[in-house]
């Protein structure tokens, strides 16, 4: 407990482990991950928006998704972000995160950006500008998880 002129803090945190129901959905695009080394979306039947990371239902039209598409083995970024700090469970700092858009669909999905020298902040957030093109590489052993693919710059 620390107390001052404002008022006391306590220092506290949080460490909850869940398990997580991704539903026949996330399933079968997992499975598809796995099993297929292949990223399937779905696509509404109405207004043809095609949604990574899968939805059960369109999120424009509430009507159930459950036709199937595969998506484009590139896209571009949408947005992007490199971590300099550590975080608990995941990659040591510094990494690179971006939210690219797949061609094909319609929505952007964030994933690891791999095999980018990260040394130099500012010449590699160039190299991860926004529009700029990237292509999924998949691990060679996968366990149908979001970690089974990641990005790397065309």
């Amino acid at each position: 407990m620390k107390k001052n002129e404002e008022g006391m803090t306590f220092k506290g945190g949080w460490n909850v482990e869940y398990k997580y129901a991704v539903g026949p959905t996330g399933t079968k695009f997992f499975n598809a991950l796995k099993d297929e080394g292949k990223i399937i979306a779905p696509k509404c039947p109405k207004c043809k928006l095609v949604m990574l990371p899968p939805r059960a239902f369109c999120e424009r039209c509430f009507v159930p998704a459950d036709e199937w598409v595969e998506a484009g083995k590139e896209g571009s970024i949408q947005a992007f972000t490199i971590v300099p700090y550590f975080f608990e469970s995941l990659p040591d700092p510094p990494y690179a995160i971006a939210y690219v858009m797949l061609d094909g669909t319609n929505t952007a999905m964030v994933n690891f950006v791999k095999n980018i020298d990260l040394s130099d902040p500012k010449k590699a957030a160039k190299k991860l500008a926004i529009g700029n093109r990237v292509r999924i590489v998949f691990e060679k052993e996968r366990k149908g998880t979001i970690n089974d693919f990641h990005y790397e710059l065309i």
